[in-house]
C-alpha cells in the first residue's frame, strides 16, 4: 500500500522540521521504486512560503485541493503562534486528522494539535523551550520530557527539530519494517537512535 505522506508548511516554518521527514520518507520510496510513499507539502495557499530564515518555499498543493492524506506531518517553528489564531487552518487540521492513519507534530507542531484538543489527556513530545507555553495551550495534556518523540493512538509527536527526523525513521520502521529504515538511514548516512515511541 503506497501512503499519501503530507507536511504541512507555513510561514515561519522551521526549515529541517518539514525537509528532514520530506527526505526521510522520500528516501525511503525511492529506494523500493517509489513504491512506498507519495510525500508532498500542503500549505494554505498555493503561493510560496517564507520559512525560517528566508527559505522559499512553494508548496505542491493548497489546503483547499490535495489528494487523500494518508499520514499528516505538523512542522513546527516560531510560525505556529501565528498559526494558533488562523481559525482556517486549524479547522483543516482537525478535519484531516478524522481520516489519517497517523498525524505527526514536528517540534512545536504540537501547538497546533494541543490548540484542537487532540492532546488532552495523552503523552507528548516539543521543542524544550515550549513545553511552558504547552501547559497554556493543553493544560490536559501530558509532558513527556524525557523523550524524543512518543506515539499515543495514531498521534506521534516529537521533541526539537532534529528530532523529527527520528520520528520518521520510528514511523518508516512501524509502517515498513526495520530492514526498510535501516537501508534508508544507511543511504543518508545518518545514525539514528532507536527508540520505542
Amino acid at each position: 500500500m503506497k501512503r499519501n505522506v503530507a507536511i504541512l508548511i507555513f510561514k515561519d516554518a522551521e526549515v529541517l522540521d518539514f525537509t528532514g521527514p520530506f527526505e526521510v520518507f522520500s528516501v525511503a520510496s525511492n529506494l523500493y521504486d517509489d513504491q512506498l510513499f507519495n510525500v508532498f507539502t500542503v500549505a494554505k495557499n498555493d503561493g510560496p512560503v517564507h520559512a525560517v530564515n528566508g527559505l522559499s518555499v512553494h508548496p505542491h498543493y493548497s489546503i483547499a485541493e490535495h489528494p487523500k492524506i494518508d499520514i499528516l506531518i505538523v512542522s513546527g517553528g516560531v510560525g505556529t503562534k501565528s498559526v494558533l489564531e488562523d481559525a482556517e487552518l486549524l479547522d483543516w487540521i482537525a478535519a484531516v486528522h478524522q481520516t489519517t492513519e497517523m498525524t505527526v507534530s514536528i517540534c512545536s507542531g504540537s501547538r497546533l494539535l494541543g490548540r484542537l484538543g487532540l492532546l488532552d489527556g495523552k503523552p507528548f513530545c516539543t521543542h524544550h523551550q515550549v513545553y511552558d507555553h504547552m501547559e497554556m495551550i493543553a493544560p490536559l495534556a501530558i509532558p513527556m520530557k524525557e523523550k524524543r518523540f512518543i506515539q499515543s493512538g495514531k498521534i506521534f509527536t516529537s521533541g526539537g527539530i532534529s528530532a523529527g527526523i527520528d520520528l520518521s525513521f520510528h514511523v518508516v520502521e512501524t509502517l515498513c519494517g526495520q530492514k526498510v529504515a535501516d537501508a534508508t538511514a544507511a543511504y543518508m548516512e545518518y545514525n539514528r537512535q532507536p527508540q520505542h515511541a
